[in-house]
């Protein structure tokens, strides 16, 4: 209800991590978390080291992205780097959402790395009791 489920998925993880880092014409995919919580979907990305201000969240009609640049740390001329194996660049992730979630009422948190999303499902698509009234008499349609 939530994604697309794509079989390449990791392949492509693990590609990206012997190719290098993303860039905005292509980015690395970033790791997440779905489910649901009650009256709401929750979408959890690993964002560890990236700035709030660095974070680009979009919503077009039922297609959800989360693009996200991880910055090196500026350096000083007399430093050099030993050991680099955190990954810099751009990560991206595209989720198709389903037609039953409220998109104008999403809400984002960051917090300790982790960017949190809340999406409501939609008035129009939980349950409902539906009162069964009982008539009178005969009722005629004239026309």
């Amino acid at each position: 209800m939530l994604m697309r489920t794509d079989p390449f998925r990791e392949l492509d993880r693990l590609a990206q991590q012997l190719v290098g880092p993303g860039t905005w014409s292509k980015p690395s995919a970033m790791p997440m978390d779905a489910y649901r919580d009650g009256d709401e979907y929750v979408v959890a990305f690993d964002l560890p080291g990236v700035p709030a201000d660095a974070i680009d969240i979009d919503v077009e009609r039922n297609m959800l992205t989360v693009k996200a640049e991880r910055r090196p740390v500026a350096k000083a001329d007399h430093v050099q780097m030993e050991l680099s194996e955190r990954p810099l660049g751009v990560f991206s992730r595209q989720i198709v959402l389903a037609d039953t979630l409220d998109t104008e009422r999403i809400q984002a948190d960051y917090d300790a790395g982790v960017l949190t999303l809340r999406i409501p499902i939609a008035e129009r698509a939980k349950p409902r009791k539906i009162s069964v009234g009982v008539g009178s008499g005969h009722k005629e349609i004239s026309g």
